[in-house]
């Protein structure tokens, strides 16, 4: 009984850590350098475009040109997608904004037990729930009536690509820290180890490689490292020229696992405005809360103050170019003024997080890396 209430309790933990890395990897696939070869796999790829599509969201006045204005996108990972489980729970939520003309985008996890409104339901539940209730559709509208802003596109995946791509790609290789060692994600009895050095990894491999923090000297912030390290070998083999040879089994992943509304000719059009986009200059919103239970079911409570500042901060991405019919409620701030201040208070959290551990990172975390995570907290 306790092995499997451990077993209960881990897969829970491993969920939340697939989908932190979900969040980063998704916009390297997308708009990395194997975007432009995916994207010209033209007839292989029609199967990622969607028969749910919207002339524009109900609180934008005009539509919007992707390749032109600032737009939103929901990515959504859809639990059981692969199994055609079309009104599985979202596994995952993200809500970007992408900036075509600066290059810039911006993330916000949206917590799957967050309790909201489900739109079309009179009823309050995990935001999760509203796929399974009324697929894209409602989805969709239960996150705008949540966050009160447009969601202009949206994105639907299963996880299980992105172990694909790194299989797809033939492995990536990485200098592991130190060692250790993580449960598989397909077998929980399995432990995959890790000895320091060079290591070739393959997508199972890879996906535990950046779940682990407890055997980190430095928790969260190694991890992070690992994340970012793990990207950059993942960037660095979709940009060799190898790929080019390889692109018939990248393209069945991605017809297979990846729904989206944006037309494929928009999509090239969006990938060449994006051309030279750099993952590691993202930047990441919180949506703050607390835990709680309810009638015996674990919820997460968003604040309402953390709810309004995430919205202006979107309206802000948006720009007045946005048409929405809600107008921003707090002074626009340059981005230069926002980016110090969230990197004086990542200074502190960081000196705070060393004060209690003072370990020195492991060789593989360096300068950039170290810049990347503290942007990124």
């Amino acid at each position: 009984m306790e092995e499997r209430y451990y077993h209960l309790q881990n897969s829970r933990i491993k969920k939340k850590r697939r989908r932190k890395f979900f969040y980063f990897l998704i916009f390297v696939f997308l708009f990395g350098g194997v975007g432009l070869y995916i994207l010209n796999s033209y007839s292989s790829l029609m199967g990622m475009y969607s028969g749910f599509t919207r002339q524009k969201s109900d609180l934008r006045t005009e539509d919007v040109e992707i390749t032109k204005e600032p737009f939103t996108l929901l990515i959504m990972g859809i639990e059981d997608y692969a199994t055609d489980g079309q009104n599985g729970r979202t596994d995952s939520l993200m809500f970007a904004t992408v900036n075509p003309k600066t290059k810039k985008i911006s993330l916000m996890s949206i917590p799957r037990d967050s309790r909201v409104p489900i739109v079309g339901k009179n009823k309050e539940d995990k935001i999760n729930a509203a796929h399974a209730y009324g697929g894209e559709e409602m989805a969709i509208k239960t996150v705008e009536g949540f966050l009160k802003v447009p969601v202009d596109h949206y994105i639907k995946i299963d996880f299980q690509g992105f172990k694909g791509i790194v299989d797809a790609v033939g492995g990536v290789t990485v200098d592991v820290p130190f060692d250790f060692w993580e449960r598989s994600d397909v077998d929980y009895y399995k432990k995959i180890e890790f000895k320091q050095g060079q290591q070739d990894l393959n997508g199972e491999e890879a996906l535990a490689y950046v779940r682990m923090r407890k055997q980190d000297p430095n928790g969260d912030y190694g991890r992070a490292a690992r994340q970012r390290q793990l990207l950059a070998a993942v960037a660095q083999k979709l940009n060799s020229a190898s790929t080019v040879f390889k692109i018939k089994d990248l393209t069945a992943v991605v017809g297979k696992y990846i729904k989206t509304d944006i037309p494929i000719s928009d999509g090239l059009a969006l990938y060449n405005k994006l051309s030279g986009f750099d993952p590691s200059t993202m930047q990441t919103f919180k949506l703050e809360g607390e835990d709680k239970k309810i009638g015996g079911i674990y919820y997460f409570l968003p604040d309402p103050i953390g709810v309004e500042t995430v919205r202006n901060e979107i309206k802000k991405e948006l720009g007045e170019t946005a048409n929405t019919q809600e107008n921003p409620t707090t002074k626009t701030e340059s981005n230069h003024s926002s980016n110090s201040n969230s990197d004086e208070k990542a200074k502190k959290e960081t000196n705070q997080n060393q004060n209690k551990a003072p370990t020195e990172p492991p060789p593989s975390t360096n300068a950039h890396a170290e810049w990347i995570m503290r942007n990124q907290q």
